[in-house]
């Protein structure tokens, strides 16, 4: 037990210091831009979740845990159906998530948004929270869930962890934790319980439990705020101890990035967001392949070719060669080449099980190839295509758009959000709530928004 203390004092009050910030912190000293990128981080949070409110995954979800429901104060953006605000919270996070259209922090592949505002809108229809307060709230989880990121990438996620489930957890339990006003001790209680019911495994990328990941997170870090403010105590150094959190998940631990700078340097200003619907890796090669495309035009029904040279990590996440379904489909840069080259397409329609089994998409699938390069950057591509007459043609991508060299604009992220959310709740419907995100930090109560983005029975 001294052993435990002195190595915990060796390394600093990592979780206490990170508790009194989240406690201490004032509106006014978030600045303007990292508040206006959690504006834009919430709007495509928004739009994501109601897109993906149809899919199959959500229906299953659904009809497991409806029967467990309890008080039905909560609603799930894009459906009619009502649940207490735990589950509204695990439901929200797998809507935003099951199109892989979400929000990416690059430097952790995290997707900051959905285990965060997933619970924060679920909570806005259970009790009043003012809009301003709810995007307080919103920029300081993702600031946590980001910052223990960046303490235990890339070796936390090469151990098989899925970060975005991880560490979102603990942006969930700050982000409602500041909500409920816990004081300093309870919001390390909060974060302790949150680093227990840490979770998510990259084995399951490519199926439904994926996007429970984040909705789990959403579910669990409320959970935890809500337990610590009844007085249910953990550990005040669940991230830091030496069976806590970061030594047990992860081979490197670095807590500087945690209580770094904080208040001055700002992850939650560097969130970025997704023109297409699969693994953030794979978005080099359908920049590279849509522009291709473009230039070509009917040449593309005469490509006999397609060798992709890649970082190892696009093949080690999007390495499937022959996807089965949609889902798998987001996690194979060879059907995304096929479907960016054949259909223009990297939107959600390109990674659907009918789009998958397109003869013609697969038939391209299989004559395109990919070498791992160390040399090459995550987000880099070299692209060569060899067409039936023996003519070649080479792009090379270095950076793609939606990365934080070429972001998405704000009309971007409009219609982004109208081509998802307009296909389930309808285009008017669709326009209404994405005024109402857009003045977030306006409403005096944020259910209003939440309201305005569910489906009429």
């Amino acid at each position: 037990m001294n052993i435990h203390t002195h190595e915990t004092a060796a390394v600093g009050d990592v979780t206490g210091t990170l508790a009194r910030w989240i406690v201490d912190l004032r509106p006014e000293n978030i600045p303007a831009e990292v508040r206006r990128e959690g504006l834009r981080t919430f709007v495509n949070w928004a739009g994501c979740a109601a897109g993906g409110a149809n899919h199959e995954t959500v229906d299953r979800a659904i009809a497991a845990i409806a029967p467990f429901s309890g008080e039905a104060t909560s609603g799930v953006l894009g459906r009619a159906e009502r649940f207490d605000a735990l589950h509204a919270a695990l439901l929200n996070g797998i809507t935003s998530h099951v199109l892989d259209y979400d929000d990416t922090h690059l430097k952790t592949i995290v997707h900051p948004a959905g285990p965060v505002a997933s619970a924060l809108v679920a909570l806005s229809e259970r009790q009043q929270i003012s809009g301003s307060d709810l995007l307080t709230a919103l920029i300081i989880g993702v600031e946590v869930e980001c910052r223990i990121a960046n303490a235990v990438y890339p070796q936390h996620y090469d151990r098989g962890w899925h970060i975005t489930g991880t560490a979102g957890v603990f942006g969930a339990a700050a982000a409602i934790g500041r909500i409920l006003h816990l004081n300093k001790t309870e919001m390390a209680w909060a974060l302790g319980l949150a680093a227990t019911q840490s979770s998510g495994l990259r084995e399951m990328f490519g199926t439904m439990t994926k996007s429970f990941h984040p909705g789990r997170a959403a579910q669990n870090g409320m959970f935890s705020a809500f337990m610590a403010k009844a007085g249910f105590d953990s550990s005040l150094h669940g991230i830091e101890a030496p069976r806590g959190f970061a030594r047990v998940l992860s081979d490197k631990q670095d807590y500087a990035e945690i209580t770094g700078a904080l208040g001055s340097r700002w992850e939650a200003a560097l969130n970025s967001y997704k023109p297409f619907a699969c693994g953030i890796v794979i978005h080099p090669t359908i920049d590279g392949c849509l522009q291709i495309r473009n230039e070509i035009g009917d040449r593309v029904k005469t490509i006999a070719s397609v060798a992709l040279r890649t970082h190892p990590l696009v093949l080690e996440l999007t390495g499937k060669k022959t996807p089965r379904t949609g889902l798998e489909g987001k996690f194979s840069v060879y059907h995304a080449a096929a479907a960016a080259l054949l259909r223009g397409d990297g939107a959600p329609t390109a990674f659907t099980d009918e789009t998958v089994s397109d003869p013609q998409i697969v038939a391209l699938r299989d004559r395109v190839t990919a070498e791992a390069n160390p040399a090459c950057h995550e987000a880099s591509v070299d692209i060569d295509v060899t067409f039936d007459d023996g003519s070649t043609m080479s792009r090379h991508v270095e950076r793609a758009i939606g990365s934080r060299e070429v972001p998405l604009t704000d009309a971007q992220i409009d219609t982004k959000f109208l081509n998802q959310a307009a296909l389930v709740i309808g285009k008017e419907a669709a326009e209404g709530f994405l005024a109402k995100c857009w003045q977030l930090d306006q409403v005096p109560d944020a259910a209003e928004i939440a309201r305005s983005g569910v489906r009429s029975r």
